[in-house]
């Protein structure tokens, strides 16, 4: 979709920063509500994130009103609310590509933009990258000023206070401007507040503050009597006092649709030294009344027609698997009452609503803590219970160590769901679950599981829940085959493959949901299939009778060939001594960009053409 100048002409006059920042400031209110009606038709035709971007239009506008960006560095928390700032910087035109195979990208991406100075895509990053680039700032001596961005969601992660107790120990210059858009502010509250913003940060305060302080900095018990003044008396209009125990000067609450209050705040506060902490009241989906109402629901939404009341339903599909695990979730804990299951801030995307309503009691949610939640499973197993962890693939990532240190040293019987394993389409390489095969299969003690199809991941959630061991069993993004799971469920002998079909000269090894791709491949080729089920442990004597009846072997997997699957057959076979051809099937030493999940299948030769083509070449035919 093109900029429409009939329809948006004071947007169409601040295509980038530099030309916003040449508009009068009478004129940036009408440009926010304009920007917001871009966003709102352009996320409509393309689909994408939408509330958070909606909730943080002013508070785009003003910062770059403020800022000399790029120059001056502003760094995003995450990027779902980024939307805005792609379209202020130059990208507005190409909106409608976004997370699409060669289109914008979902998240800020330097590579994309000079106006994206750091990639993102997982929460709770912005302030300690900010704070590097601050040292850097005040090393170059340019005068460059440095502003992080980040959500009351992300705040609850132990890394961003991390980084404040640092930034607060070294005093660079810093602002963190604290997006909260879970608290609700009414037109008084916010009038008072944007007024006591605009005192605390102007010249009259602040002279009387650094005079004050230079007068009494050689009377030791005045000077303190002077800052527990200070403290107390903005303690009892702010409610700041953790970030000013944190080393940092805190100012707001400040509505943060309140364009003009935000700006004047700002200007005054980018003269300010040292770490600084701006808080933004803001309305998730702000503008929209149906986002403002279930802002979770348009998080990230299809294309809509926005005139309705609704989101479009898509046709109905098999169950996703996340669907499956909550509905084993639910079977599972109504057997067991120690089941206790834990998620990150992921009840929605991990498909345990209905669980976190039927047990609340067996219900946790950390919030986006991701290490606690890890660590907390394995206090719960220590202690005789049955803990779930329920964790995208990449999120597990942000907690390597606990998983080594708390869960597999002690080899307690923790189970982890991971959701959004493989490709995951549309949020790119931030999110791609390409790891987790390889990062736990060298880890002592754990059982790894490769459902191929929703049965499958039904009895292999079971078998983990029942192992007396850390147990991972990883499943992608979206719907199955198609298979009706048994009710009934059953442990699997861990180790233990099923072979699907008997063919000649190939066999290929499929781990987890690319089967399809892989019969497909089967019937062509004449191959024999196994569908390998685990990885750890492996069916040796499957690996045996596949290596002694075929001339090359084929490991297929949705994840990184590199230390994955492949690797672990290939390790095996040389142990023995086994001298066999084994064509790693999986995806290569690369970062996976946005595209739908088919797209990547095709593009890395995962589908079931590429691997015939792969093969052939192999074979030499």
């Amino acid at each position: 979709m093109t900029l429409d100048l009939a329809h948006y002409p004071n947007l169409a006059l601040a295509h980038t920063p530099e030309e916003l920042r040449k508009l009068p400031q009478d004129k940036l209110k009408t440009l926010a509500d304009e920007l917001r009606q871009y966003l709102l038709a352009s996320v409509s035709q393309s689909s994408g994130h939408f509330a958070s971007g909606l909730g943080t239009v002013e508070l785009t506008v003003a910062l770059h009103y403020v800022y000399q960006t790029p120059f001056d560095r502003l760094i995003w928390d995450v990027g779902h609310q980024a939307y805005p700032h792609k379209i202020l910087t130059g990208r507005a035109d190409r909106m409608s590509t976004i997370r699409q195979k060669e289109g914008l990208h979902p998240f800020p991406w330097p590579p994309e933009s000079d106006y994206d100075t750091f990639a993102v895509g997982h929460s709770s990053t912005s302030i300690s990258a900010a704070l590097g680039m601050a040292v850097a700032a005040e090393k170059e001596a340019l005068g460059r000023k440095i502003v992080a961005v980040i959500g009351d969601g992300a705040l609850t992660a132990g890394m961003a206070f991390e980084a404040m107790n640092h930034a607060g120990d070294i005093d660079k210059d810093l602002l963190v401007v604290l997006n909260d858009n879970e608290m609700s502010i009414s037109e008084n509250v916010g009038a008072l507040n944007s007024h006591l913003a605009r005192l605390l940060t102007g010249n009259f305060f602040n002279k009387i503050r650094d005079g004050g302080k230079k007068l009494l900095s050689n009377v030791p018990p005045i000077k303190e009597f002077a800052s527990r003044a200070e403290e107390h008396l903005k303690g009892m209009v702010v409610p700041g006092t953790i970030f000013e125990e944190l080393g940092f000067n805190y100012i707001g609450p400040i509505d943060g649709h309140d364009v003009n209050a935000m700006v004047d705040t700002l200007r005054n506060m980018r003269k300010f030294k040292g770490p600084q902490l701006l808080h933004v009241v803001t309305c998730k989906g702000k503008g929209y009344p149906q986002a403002e109402k279930d802002p979770i629901k348009f998080h990230a939404v299809p294309k809509f027609n926005p005139a309705e009341q609704s989101l479009p339903k898509s046709a109905p599909s098999a169950p996703s698997f996340s669907a499956i695990f909550g509905q084993w979730l639910c079977d599972m804990a109504a057997q067991d009452p120690k089941l206790m299951a834990i998620t990150p801030a992921m009840r929605e995307g991990s498909g345990m609503v209905a669980f976190s309503q039927q047990y609340p009691e067996q219900y946790f949610d950390v919030a986006i803590a991701e290490q606690h939640a890890v660590t907390f499973a394995a206090g719960l197993a220590k202690e005789g219970y049955n803990a779930v962890v329920a964790i995208y693939s990449t999120f597990l990532q942000r907690a390597y160590d606990q998983l080594i240190h708390d869960v597999a040293l002690q080899n307690l019987p923790v189970l982890f769901a991971i959701d959004r394993a493989g490709i995951v389409g549309a949020d790119g390489p931030t999110h791609q679950g390409a790891f987790d095969i390889a990062f736990l299969r060298c880890i002592p003690n754990m059982l790894i599981m490769t459902p191929a199809d929703e049965n499958e991941c039904r009895q292999m959630l079971y078998t983990g829940h029942k192992a007396r061991q850390p147990a991972a069993v990883r499943y992608p993004r979206g719907a199955g085959k198609g298979v009706v799971p048994d009710s009934d469920m059953y442990e699997i002998e861990p180790g233990k493959s099923r072979t699907l079909r008997t063919g000649k000269k190939v066999a290929i090894l499929n781990f987890g949901t690319l089967l399809p791709y892989a019969e497909e491949a089967a019937e062509t080729l004449d191959a024999t299939l196994y569908d390998m089920r685990f990885v750890k442990p492996l069916d040796t004597a499957a690996l045996d009778e596949a290596a002694k009846k075929h001339d090359l072997l084929v490991t297929l997997e949705d994840g990184c060939v590199m230390g994955g699957a492949g690797s672990a057959v290939s390790e095996y076979l040389a142990s023995g001594q086994t001298l066999k051809p084994v064509l790693h099937l999986g995806l290569p030493d690369s970062f996976i960009l946005q595209g739908s999940q088919q797209q990547m299948y095709a593009e890395h030769e995962l589908d079931a053409p590429g691997i015939i083509r792969r093969v052939r070449t192999a074979l030499g035919e």
